[in-house]
């Protein structure tokens, strides 16, 4: 019975051994995939990831560049959420040192990341002609969004004043001019790729405050530079037809 039970026994910590050494192997398997991936990675990457996980170690967020976290989608490099809240951050953290943050609000919805700037940091009222500060407001924006594979959406907003002009009859002309008076600027100033950004006037009737007051009116007279999300980025219209009529 003795001689059973001490085969039982030497059975169990062969068995017990065995785990062990096989966790070791896992382990230094890890090790080599990792180490053979970091070799792959060019020196300025591996010095964002170092950064990042530096960063990380001492409790902060990661930083590492938003190409890193690209989601590849039928051929296609968009951002997903999670980098647009990196955006977001990039975005707010500027305006605060350059003292723009009255100027610039920023928030995430179903949309993407929507960057709301008030109308007296781009137009005079009842204007669509860009004017004062627009210049350092607009290239605040466009060093982030610069490389950003999304559809952009440049909105124009009024309050619910009616506008009557011979040049904006209705608040409909004035709110889709403002959006397009930016998109130009983008396309014609920064060269950003036409095919990848769109303009949109809402009029009256997309408010984020009540009409009630001069502050809130002043709040809804505004343009707003919307970052599309992955998916609606993906579903924009494709130009790839419009490439091949101007190359023929």
């Amino acid at each position: 019975m003795r001689r059973n039970r001490k085969k039982e026994e030497d059975h169990e910590n062969m068995e017990r051994w065995l785990l062990t050494y096989a966790d070791l192997i896992t382990l230094l398997l890890a090790f080599f995939i990792v180490m053979y991936s970091m070799s792959q990675i060019d020196a300025k990457r591996f010095g964002k990831m170092s950064e990042s996980l530096h960063n990380i170690l001492r409790g902060g967020e990661s930083v590492l560049n938003y190409d890193n976290e690209i989601q590849k989608t039928e051929g296609h490099g968009v951002l997903k959420l999670g980098n647009l809240r990196m955006l977001q951050k990039a975005i707010e953290g500027k305006s605060e040192e350059r003292k723009r943050l009255e100027d610039v609000q920023t928030e995430i919805t179903e949309r993407g990341l929507v960057i709301h700037i008030v109308e007296r940091a781009l137009f005079k009222e009842g204007s669509a002609n860009l004017q004062g500060n627009f210049q350092e407001v607009l290239g605040l924006i466009f060093d982030e969004i610069d490389s950003i594979p999304n559809h952009i959406r440049i909105e124009g907003h009024t309050d619910d004043r009616s506008m009557m002009s011979a040049k904006y009859p209705s608040n409909w002309e004035l709110s889709a001019a403002r959006a397009t008076e930016v998109v130009r600027y983008f396309v014609n100033e920064y060269s950003f790729p036409p095919e990848r950004i769109s303009a949109l006037g809402y009029s009256k009737y997309r408010p984020i405050q009540p009409n009630n007051s001069i502050e809130n009116r002043a709040q809804n007279r505004r343009v707003d530079i919307v970052i599309l999300t992955m998916e609606l980025s993906l579903k924009e219209p494709s130009s790839q037809l419009l490439a091949q009529t101007e190359t023929e």
